[in-house]
């Protein structure tokens, strides 16, 4: 009897600043996906938020010569049922597509911050990653740091501005600036890739990063710079009982810091050393703040966990709820290291997002009466 194959829709593209590199990670995981055990489903989003049925995977820059992107008339307009939890894809002539599980490759908001992850949850199918709390919360970098200290994690000295406040009371975010130390990191606080990110060596940088940063949302971090810090990265993958990976090195080359260049335009902008030279007790400490960042946010499926290390101080910067997934991204990276090969890793992620979904699916939303 022939098996029918596993229908995975990869979702890519979207409304964020970070477009371009979820399709250059959507291609990643096209390309590793089994084609003996899944049919693969591309849905490109448009900047606009308009999804489209695709005949091929996105193009790759060493492709084209360009970064790319989904546009309108790529292919078939289609929506997801979220009626009745039928898990199908309504194309615009009305005929309908099912849909087995989600790989939504999508960084930053309107794609890893809970909305498309509600969304699913509506039209009840499984998806790869974190639920719409723990997608949140990924996304928010002030209030996952607030929950990593509640945790007794150590956290890089911040503090958080809304732009109303740096409107009405520059010179008191710039006390609390300057109550940090210079230099400091300027970023929004609800972004990925290093998009918006400014190192700001003095209180003249501050207005301009500051700027930058309020680009893309009404929140920013202002962050301690710590000098001389090492740049370590540890992936974590799991539902209940999450695992750590070995952890990672980044070493710039050629840039003050891992910027948007380094990581997506200069392929010499930085060196991953994996696994990172760290001593036992450093690199099992690593993993273990790692499980404990993925627990304390609510996460589930897969993550990638930040942290600086200065001499035998360690502090967590972040977590990453929808890591980068390209050929040179540090995730698939440290799982390969840890005896996980890319192709492996995706169909864990897959086999991870259905088990959750079973095990919640046996959960009652009934609302049981009391009395007569």
């Amino acid at each position: 009897m022939t098996t029918r194959k596993r229908r995975v829709a990869v979702l890519f593209g979207g409304r964020s600043a970070e477009h371009e590199i979820s399709c250059i990670s959507a291609r990643s995981v096209i390309d590793a996906l089994d084609p003996e055990r899944n049919e693969i489903v591309p849905i490109g989003i448009t900047r606009e938020g308009r999804w489209h049925l695709l005949a091929d995977p996105p193009a790759l820059p060493s492709e084209t010569g360009r970064m790319p992107e989904v546009t309108d008339g790529t292919g078939q307009t289609v929506d997801l049922d979220t009626v009745g939890a039928s898990g199908e894809l309504v194309i615009a002539d009305g005929s309908r597509e099912p849909i087995d599980v989600v790989f939504p490759v999508m960084h930053g908001p309107k794609g890893e911050d809970g909305a498309v992850q509600g969304m699913f949850e509506l039209a009840g199918v499984p998806y790869v990653g974190a639920g719409v709390l723990g997608s949140a919360i990924g996304m928010d970098k002030s209030v996952q740091k607030v929950l990593f200290a509640a945790a007794g994690l150590p956290v890089v000295p911040w503090e958080a501005v809304r732009e109303p406040e740096w409107d009405e009371d520059p010179e008191g975010v710039a006390a609390r600036a300057g109550a940090l130390g210079y230099p400091v990191f300027v970023k929004p606080a609800s972004l990925g890739s290093s998009v918006g990110v400014t190192k700001a060596h003095g209180p003249d940088e501050l207005a301009p990063a500051l700027a930058e940063a309020f680009r893309y949302g009404r929140k920013a971090l202002i962050e301690l710079g710590l000098e001389g810090a090492r740049e370590i990265e540890c992936a974590v993958l799991g539902n209940d009982d999450p695992v750590a990976s070995v952890a990672g090195e980044i070493v710039p080359v050629g840039h003050e810091f891992y910027d948007y260049e380094a990581k997506y335009l200069d392929d010499k902008g930085a060196r991953l050393v994996i696994p990172a030279p760290l001593e036992p007790a450093t690199m099992e400490r690593v993993q273990r703040i790692a499980v404990t960042a993925f627990a304390s946010t609510e996460c589930s499926g897969m993550a990638r966990v930040d942290f600086f290390l200065r001499s035998d101080d360690l502090w967590i910067n972040e977590i990453n709820t929808i890591p980068g997934f390209t050929s040179i991204s540090m995730y698939p990276k440290l799982w390969a290291a840890s005896g996980l090969p890319y192709p492996e890793l995706i169909e864990r992620l897959i086999e991870l997002a259905i088990e959750r979904h079973d095990a919640e699916g046996g959960k009652s939303t009934a609302i049981r009466r009391l009395g007569p």
